[in-house]
């Protein structure tokens, strides 16, 4: 009865698991879904040496773990996640700054929300960062 008891809670709890990362690799397929009023928003600060620089420090504290050192999506930890933290030389070509801002600011399944940990400004100095890695 034990064994049977042991056996029916493994499985239900395996159950669960495949459950919770089929519903977080159906989300990072889904596209973002960022409110209008942050796809608008404009960068705060210039995008400058300076500017970048500020962005890179705290590219390289918060983010080049998963994204890598160039955003390529090559990081060590970025391997190990359910989902591609994407490539940077590509992907964020057609996006707002506002759009990226929002992202770092909020995240959503592997992506960590930053809110509360990195100032808004600094997030935008991380935008202007990112933009570096565009080809």
């Amino acid at each position: 009865m034990k064994t049977l008891k042991v056996t029916l809670i493994s499985t239900l709890a395996i159950i669960i698991a495949f459950g919770f990362i089929s519903v977080n690799k159906d989300l990072q397929k889904k596209p973002w879904d960022v409110p209008a009023n942050y796809k608008s928003m404009k960068n705060t600060k210039k995008n400058d040496a300076a500017s970048q620089g500020i962005g890179k420090a705290e590219w390289n504290k918060s983010c080049k773990s998963c994204h890598g050192m160039k955003g390529l999506g090559d990081g060590p930890k970025g391997k190990t996640l359910k989902s591609n933290p994407g490539d940077f030389s590509k992907d964020i070509k057609g996006q707002t700054d506002g759009e990226l801002f929002y992202k770092v600011k909020f995240g959503r399944a592997d992506m960590p929300k930053y809110d509360g940990k990195i100032k808004d400004d600094d997030i935008w100095h991380m935008v202007n960062y990112m933009r570096t890695f565009q080809k």
